[in-house]
Order: C-alpha cells, then sequence, then structure tokens
C-alpha cells in the first residue's frame, strides 16, 4: 500500500503540473499533430482516396498503449485493427489498403478534434449521451446495457443508498458521462431538497484506471465507473468496494463517434459491428483479452516499458540529431523492421532492431551492429546515405526523399529507380510515392514494400503523438515528414 500510495501521489503532482500547463500542452501537440494528420472533413469516400482513416483514441492501461516492445495494443487498437481488415476486404484493395491510423489524445479533445477534421471516428469507450448527439453520431452500439456503478475506497465513509452520497464528494472528469449522471442526480437532489454531491474535478488526461487509483489508495474516497470497467478494476486494485445497487445511469450503450458528414462511413462500421460487437466471438475474445488478464495494466510495468522505450529513445534521439533525421520516425522504422527486438535476425542474416547485414555496417564504417548504439547508429546513417546519395537533387520534397530513401532501404534503390522510371512511363508521378510510384511497387512487388512505407508513417504519427503526451522533446528536425 505504500508504494501505491507513492504511485497514485506521483500522479496527483503530474496532474497538477499538467493542469497549470494544459493551454501550452494544447497548443504544442496541435503544433506536433497538424502537420501529420491534417484536417480533413467529408465522408468515407475522401478517406479511401487519402488511404487514411483517423482514429481518436485515448492513451490508457486498457484502450491504447504501447507493449514492452513498443506494440500498440488495446481495445480500440484490436477493435479498429479489425475495422481496416474489414474496410479493405470490402473495398477489394488488395496491396494499396485503406489504413486505420491512431491519434491517441486526452478525453477533452475527442469530440472537438472529431468536428475540427483533425480525426475521422472516436473509438474510446464512449458512452451515447443526449449531450454527445447533439454534436455527433453514434454507430450501433459496441457494448449495450452498460451500468454507471458507484465505487468507493478506504477513505470513504458507508453508504447504505444513492441519497447517502447527499454533501460527499466524488471524484470525476468533467465532460465524461459520469459527470453528466452526477449534474442529473444533483438536480434530482435540489427537487428531494438534498445538498448536492460534491463534483471533484479530475484531470482531463485521467482515465478512468487513473482516477480508481486514486480511490483506491484513500486519497479520495469516491467514483463513478462501467460496470465492467468497476469489475475489472476491482481486481487488479486493493480496497476497491463496486456498489452494484447505487446506480448513477443504467441501460447505456457504448458506440463508436463520427462527424454528422459521414454517413457512409458510419454504416461501415455499423457493418463491421455486426460480426464485432460485445456478444460476438471476436467481441468476447477481445474484451477477455484486455479486461481478464491484469498484466497489461499493472503499474509497475508500464513503468518499466516506459523506462525501457526512454532508453532506446536516447540513442534514437542522439543519431537523429547526427543524421538531421526525425528521431521518432527512426523508432517507427525499427518498429517496422523488428519490433525495436536487438536480438531479431532475419535468414538473410539482417541483425538487430535496424535490421541490417553487418557487411553493410562495415561499409558504412560502423563497429559491431550486435550492439544496440551501433546498430541504432547504422540504421540511421544508412537511411541519410540513401537520402544524399539517391534523392538530394532529385526534383522532389523532403517528404518525398524520406519516403523513396525508406523504400530503398526495404527494396534496394535500384528497384526504387526502375519502378520511378516506369512510373513516368505510365503518367504517374516519378518524385511522388503515395499514389504514384507505389502503385508501381504494389504491381512490381507486391504488398512488402507499400506496407513497409505506409505502416512505417502510420507509426510514425502514433509515437510522436504518444511522446508529446509524454514530455519527449519532438522539436522538428530538417528532415521530412
Amino acid at each position: 500500500m505504500r508504494v501505491l500510495m507513492i504511485v497514485v501521489l506521483s500522479l496527483v503532482l503530474v496532474a497538477c503540473q499538467r493542469d497549470q500547463a494544459d493551454q501550452r500542452t494544447n497548443d504544442s501537440l496541435v503544433e506536433v499533430a497538424e502537420p501529420l494528420i491534417g484536417r480533413h472533413l467529408g465522408d468515407l469516400d475522401g478517406m479511401i482516396e487519402r488511404r487514411q482513416i483517423r482514429a481518436l483514441v485515448p492513451y490508457s492501461r486498457t484502450f491504447f498503449f504501447l507493449d514492452e516492445q513498443g506494440s500498440q495494443r488495446g481495445l480500440s487498437h484490436t477493435f479498429m485493427e479489425a475495422f481496416e481488415n474489414h474496410i479493405n476486404a470490402e473495398l477489394g484493395r488488395g496491396h494499396l489498403r485503406v489504413q486505420v491510423v491512431y491519434v491517441p489524445v486526452t478525453r477533452d479533445r475527442l469530440i472537438p478534434w472529431l468536428l475540427e477534421g483533425r480525426g475521422d471516428v472516436i473509438a474510446a469507450n464512449l458512452t451515447v449521451t443526449e449531450a454527445r448527439l447533439a454534436e455527433v453520431d453514434f454507430t450501433e452500439p459496441l457494448v449495450r446495457n452498460v451500468r454507471e456503478l458507484l465505487v468507493s475506497g478506504p477513505s470513504a465513509l458507508p453508504l447504505n443508498s444513492i441519497e447517502d452520497l447527499s454533501g460527499r464528494s466524488v471524484y470525476v472528469r468533467p465532460g465524461s458521462s459520469f459527470f453528466e449522471s452526477l449534474t442529473a442526480l444533483n438536480r434530482q437532489f435540489q427537487r428531494d431538497g438534498l445538498a448536492p454531491v460534491v463534483l471533484e474535478p479530475a484531470a482531463a488526461h485521467f482515465e478512468v484506471g487513473d482516477v480508481l487509483e486514486l480511490v483506491s489508495a484513500g486519497v479520495v474516497p469516491y467514483a463513478v465507473a462501467d460496470d465492467y470497467l468497476a469489475e475489472f478494476w476491482a481486481r487488479v486494485l486493493p480496497g476497491l468496494t463496486v456498489h452494484e445497487d447505487i446506480v448513477l445511469r443504467e441501460g447505456a450503450d457504448i458506440a463508436f463517434a463520427v462527424r454528422p458528414d459521414s454517413p457512409e462511413l458510419k454504416q461501415a462500421l455499423n457493418g463491421f459491428l455486426g460480426n464485432h460487437r460485445a456478444g460476438t466471438l471476436f467481441g468476447n475474445v477481445a474484451f477477455e483479452r484486455f479486461l481478464r488478464d491484469t498484466r497489461w495494466v499493472m503499474r509497475e510495468g508500464e513503468q518499466e516499458r516506459v523506462a525501457r522505450f526512454r532508453r532506446k529513445a536516447d540513442l534514437f534521439n542522439h543519431f537523429g540529431s547526427q543524421y538531421e533525421l526525425d528521431w521518432l520516425l527512426l523508432i517507427a522504422q525499427g518498429y517496422q523492421e523488428s519490433r525495436l527486438d536487438q536480438s531479431a535476425r532475419s535468414p538473410a542474416g539482417a541483425v538487430g532492431v535496424m535490421q541490417l547485414l553487418p557487411s553493410t555496417a562495415a561499409e558504412l564504417g560502423v563497429g559491431d551492429i550486435n550492439e544496440l548504439p551501433n546498430n541504432i547508429h547504422a540504421g540511421a546513417r544508412y537511411l541519410r546515405w540513401m537520402i544524399d546519395r539517391y534523392y538530394a537533387s532529385e526534383p522532389m520534397d523532403e517528404d518525398n526523399r524520406l519516403l523513396f530513401a525508406l523504400a530503398s532501404y526495404n527494396a534496394g534503390p535500384r528497384r526504387v529507380r526502375e519502378m520511378r522510371q516506369q512510373a513516368e512511363i505510365e503518367g504517374l508521378d516519378p518524385n511522388i510515392w503515395f499514389d504514384n510510384v507505389e502503385h508501381i511497387a504494389a504491381r512490381v512487388i507486391g504488398r512488402e514494400t507499400v506496407e513497409y512505407v505506409s505502416n512505417i508513417f502510420k507509426y510514425h504519427i502514433a509515437f510522436r503523438l504518444i511522446a508529446e503526451g509524454q514530455g519527449f522533446d519532438v522539436s522538428p528536425v530538417k528532415a521530412g515528414l
């Protein structure tokens, strides 16, 4: 309990610091996100044309997070990855797939960013409420008949009924469906002549698990949670009591949210949910995985993951700066190559995180790439060499120089040169990768190089937004993207 209390008090301190810097953080995140995800309104046809559906997700230990290898996981990720496969099968896209790109943001930004065109769908365990229906459209329910229950901790006084909440403090995030439910309860209390519930505001970036940690440690007495999440966290955290008989809302639906101008996207999601909602085989397996296996959410494991990420991040940052490359794009490339696993070995003899041949590293003048720093160093030097040797003088922008260098890293510069020549013969722009030379790559090579470049672009967005939220320096460098 002492360790938990220290962790929780650290959370409170961080929350206070984050609240004091809310405007700076918001401005910073917008500045980082805008060039990556753009601002696009409209429906599925435009997303298909851009080959990108942007999913707004909360970064949390149940819905969207990075595991020990840097892999993206969580309930939101699982369902949206399945939707990506579903929509591509429906469209018959072949190798030129429409990708779901994850945009991790705090919950207070979910609806504003959706309406501003910084995302296309909210995948965030969002409860359908009248207030939200005035702003967004919801799909068919992902989960039906959810109850919002009171949860108490060791510092709470006993409760016999919901009326006993009168005059007591409940810790709740403004803008949540729980806040709406408690506000409605206060209106009822006012009609009944009872003192209102005191609504203590939780930090905007707090998820249910963060709030319930404070309750478990006795820092705050009461909170509200969806029934299935309350049950899950009661098995993870000591001292929590879930009050099955104190219900703030019942019969609620949880669904994906889209803009009112996206009826085709809504229809596609509804078609997907027919075989993927809670209660289907897929849905039951997904919920079982992330709401039964508690290892994903233990705070100690999360701290270890962050520590490992930071150790590797320092190396990527160092060599990214040395070679004027975006270090978060290098991490995305390393993840695509090896899942950031230095022990990885390919049948062709490629080694480590950046999957280089020892002979290539030797030609670059880098030592033993069995050592992690040398491996990342060699990967960064090789990518910079590709840019300078093959694309620095080509009539293309910086983003495309980097995209072509990545394609060359995977397929070899000779094959990329041949594909550019073929693109020009066929009336495509040989100096633009997406929707031009990649069409030739899909036909000549197949899916490998097309997905290699697309996945790095996709992972880069998520890594960059997560890093911004974790307080990393994400200052832009001279290279593209």
